[in-house]
């Protein structure tokens, strides 16, 4: 059974006690009422009452069945012992109502959500109904107020049931619907972040060697684009074999460690620009010791930068500052080369917008850059520490 149904049951038999012992406290005043009944029928009107009510208690404690059943014939048994008395006045007349119609149907309320509950619930409240009858035919009295009473208050507690179980359903139905809406978001979250990504190694890898070969590797010599096409095809063999592509650029980057913790000299970022015609120069701490994607997300970021100072700031060195303290590691990519106006970026380009903003900012990350034309550029990359 899911959690919700149980949940639900518990909520009506919580109504059905409280229902039923209402209307047994009610019985019992409304017998206490001084004139009321014969002392033989107090007495006995009183224990039964207080015998309802237990069951009443009973029943809503589990949902059990016979308790229930005991208080449908308490009641008529208090029924039958008021309505055969020689005289009915008001008081009788209302106890034997609210017992009718008020504590005999609360176990209506947590009975109609039982499978066939609502034919087990009618067959009950017709048997009430045709006691109070029977009860006015022997007994000689005017009884109709109180098979009136009880009518209404067996349908009022079964409509109350019925749509207490209703609203839960509608409750859960939309449950289950926006549970639906967010694993469907999450999914889409997920593809657009694996395509985002996707873009990010393509551009930092395939399409960075392409766009040498078509500019005929200029500033590059054969033996650096044949190693870095070299890199590529492996990728592309990876990929080709189901190998998540994620994993192709840091491994351009980085060498094989442990699945948690990486620590490295960046060594292989540096050879790597070497080969390429620019001359990389490091300042600061020598090993990080970082969860290997937020390592990886810097080094990626890290070379991306490193290609953009290749490609556009019109020098062939550049310097890379690594600090770090108690909760952030720092990366400061410095040129001299000929800057730019960051304003004047166009915003669609993947290169520093996904490659390096986008790709700390997976980690928690962020990137900043200073630069302007004729003095240089240097961007600041941040990580947080586990």
């Amino acid at each position: 059974m899911k959690r919700i149904h149980k949940e639900r049951d518990r909520l009506l038999r919580r109504l059905a006690r409280v229902t039923g012992l209402v209307g047994a406290a009610g019985a019992l005043v409304c017998l206490m009422v001084p004139g009321a009944v014969r002392p033989i029928g107090l007495a006995i009107g009183a224990l039964l009452s207080i015998a309802v009510g237990a069951l009443v208690g009973l029943h809503s404690a589990r949902g059990a069945l016979v308790p229930a059943l005991g208080v449908v014939a308490g009641a008529i048994a208090l029924i039958v012992t008021l309505g055969i008395s020689p005289t009915v006045d008001a008081a009788t007349v209302t106890a034997m109502a609210v017992s009718g119609g008020v504590t005999s149907a609360a176990v209506g309320i947590s009975l109609v959500v039982r499978p066939r509950g609502l034919l087990l619930v009618t067959g009950l409240a017709f048997a009430v109904i045709i006691s109070v009858w029977i009860t006015a035919a022997v007994g000689g009295n005017d009884l109709r107020a109180v098979a009136v009473a009880t009518a209404a208050g067996w349908a009022a507690c079964v409509a109350l049931g019925i749509w207490t179980d209703r609203a839960i359903a509608d409750a859960m139905d939309r449950i289950d619907e926006v549970g639906r809406a967010h694993e469907a978001e999450r999914l889409a979250s997920e593809l657009e972040a694996q395509q985002r990504q996707d873009a990010r190694v393509l551009h930092d890898t395939v399409l960075a060697t392409l766009s040498l070969l078509a500019h005929s590797g200029v500033g590059v010599g054969p033996s650096a684009l044949r190693q870095q096409a070299g890199d590529d095809a492996r990728l592309l063999r990876q990929l080709r074999l189901g190998a998540p592509l994620d994993a192709g650029s840091t491994a351009i980057f980085s060498p094989e460690s442990d699945d948690e913790v990486l620590s490295t000299t960046f060594e292989s970022v540096r050879q790597r620009f070497a080969r390429m015609g620019l001359d990389v120069n490091w300042h600061g701490a020598g090993q990080l010791a970082l969860p290997r994607e937020t390592l990886d997300a810097l080094l990626g970021a890290l070379g991306e930068c490193l290609e953009n100072v290749r490609r556009h700031s019109g020098v062939n060195e550049a310097d890379v500052t690594v600090t770090d303290d108690d909760h952030t590691v720092r990366a400061m990519v410095t040129d001299a080369g000929s800057g730019f106006e960051p304003d004047s970026v166009d915003g669609a380009r993947l290169g520093y917008a996904e490659s390096v903003v986008g790709r700390l900012h997976t980690v928690g990350g962020r990137a900043r850059i200073f630069s302007s034309p004729g003095s240089g550029t240097t961007v600041m990359l941040e990580v947080p520490k586990p």
